[in-house]
């Protein structure tokens, strides 16, 4: 049984918790100051301790500092009213997860329930963490690099849902655009479930060709096609009793989708090639950034294997939507690119933090990520400028002094028609983007050119911004 404190003010808020806390087996100690708090930690070894993140003798970011200085092996979780700079030096200082209050009774048991049973000083890196999935397709994962979950009330609630579903056998579909963080959210499922033990094998399926489709996927024998030199497992086999994901399920041809659909129906398989019938224990989590209820409906995709797949589905929102958890994300590849490079840049200047949350982020996660480690690159001293930071036009910088830049030489004809061109071919790729779900492929068909080149478009004019 873990042994909690509860460090609150609110003497009502104190006893209502520690009243909820007993009814479910718990023990809990109270403490009505900060300075209280930690004179109870110098004399008890707590395991959990819940913290306001104000207190009237101290700040609650102090309190957490202090205590992992006095006991770095206690999980520390701080309560709050969603103050997102309180929330992130929070975990800066070593709390374990930020609550926003009102707390709610179940999320509360749960948070407690999924504290590691090693101590804290072996934990992840922060707030719920889990291992990035950097899984290659068909691979485990390389190694387990830490991630930070959002604290936006949006992802609260995917992650509420994903500690619901995630013991059970349900199939899951995952939506969200690029770069949203799917394929993580995939291995958050997995490592919270009973299968945790097992393997995760991540398939990007739009790297699968039609004719190698199946052999990637159910595995071949020797000399069942051309160049088919010794047998060979595949995906659903790798992943025999643990978790399969298949990323992009949509770009699976007709042909593979009936394939599929017959291994889930019947939990066996045979390899290209082969006569004997292999068994098989599998749990499916699929990715889309294309709803795949109207991707049936336009006859793109199988109806029948829509719904095997559908039996619980999350919608990840895209970041520009959660933009209280931008200023953590980037906090956190700035320390990884710190890492990364051997450089010691201690935080972002107050107008980078500005910018930040003001632009669109169309890449999400990933673009933000890629941002990011640039800025720690490129910056020259301990805080990041504008200078090191390169967003795309919706964040077109005004010059410090505007009098002077429009007493600027005049464009010539020919160099304002350029520009005026170039303008409106990039809202015309922009707004092709927003149609498709920034699904770059997507966008390169339904403008008609190549997807390298739809690359360098948004580099040359990301570049000119």
């Amino acid at each position: 049984m873990k042994n909690i404190l509860i460090v609150e003010t609110d003497p009502y808020a104190s006893d209502r918790l520690c009243r909820y806390l007993k009814r479910k087996g718990y023990e809990p100690d109270k403490a009505s100051s900060g300075k209280h708090g930690l004179e109870l930690c110098k004399s008890r070894d707590f395991d959990l301790v819940f913290c306001n993140e104000y207190f009237e003798d101290m700040d609650g970011c102090d309190f957490v500092h202090e205590l992992m200085l006095l006991r770095s092996n206690t999980y520390v979780i701080v309560m709050g009213h969603s103050d997102v700079t309180k929330a992130v030096k929070a975990l800066k200082m070593g709390a374990y997860d930020y609550l926003e209050k009102p707390l709610v009774p179940d999320c509360l048991l749960d948070v407690i329930q999924k504290i590691p049973s090693q101590p804290a000083e072996h934990a992840p890196f922060s707030a719920a963490q889990h291992s990035e999935a950097a899984t290659h397709p068909g691979g485990t994962a390389p190694a387990h690099l830490p991630y930070i979950t959002g604290i936006s009330p949006a992802m609260q609630e995917i992650y509420r849902q994903v500690h619901l579903v995630a013991p059970t056998d349900y199939s899951v579909i995952l939506y969200g655009e690029s770069g949203t963080g799917k394929e993580v959210m995939a291995r958050i499922i997995h490592e919270n479930s009973p299968r945790s033990h097992m393997p995760f094998v991540a398939v990007d399926c739009g790297t699968l060709s039609r004719e190698l489709a199946n052999s990637e996927l159910f595995g071949h024998v020797k000399g069942s096609f051309t160049g088919a030199c010794a047998d060979k497992a595949g995906y659903f086999e790798m992943a025999d009793g643990g978790t399969l994901f298949l990323d992009e399920v949509a770009n699976l041809s007709y042909e593979t989708q009936a394939a599929l659909l017959r291994v889930i129906q019947e939990k066996k398989y045979k390899r290209v090639g082969d006569t004997k019938e292999r068994t098989l224990d599998i749990r499916i989590l699929v990715a889309s950034n294309e709803n795949l209820r109207e991707a049936y409906r336009k006859g793109k995709f199988r109806e029948d294997l829509y719904h095997r797949f559908n039996e619980f589905t999350l919608s990840i929102p895209p970041l520009r939507e959660r933009k209280e958890d931008i200023p953590l994300f980037a906090d956190f590849f700035l320390q990884k690119a710190n890492k990364e490079l051997g450089k010691k840049v201690r935080a972002f200047s107050d107008k980078v933090v500005e910018n930040l949350c003001s632009y669109p982020w169309p890449g999400n996660i990933r673009e933000l990520r890629n941002v990011v480690r640039r800025a720690v690159l490129l910056a020259k001293g301990s805080i990041i400028t504008g200078k090191c930071i390169s967003l795309h036009q919706y964040l077109r910088p005004q010059p410090a002094d505007a009098t002077e830049n429009h007493a600027e030489k005049p464009l010539s004809r020919q160099s304002y028609m350029q520009e005026e061109v170039g303008r409106a071919e990039m809202q015309v790729i922009m707004k092709t983007l927003s149609r498709v779900n920034f699904n770059k492929s997507k966008a390169a068909h339904v403008l008609q050119i190549d997807r390298k080149t739809l690359y360098n478009k948004l580099r040359y004019y990301q570049h000119i911004s």
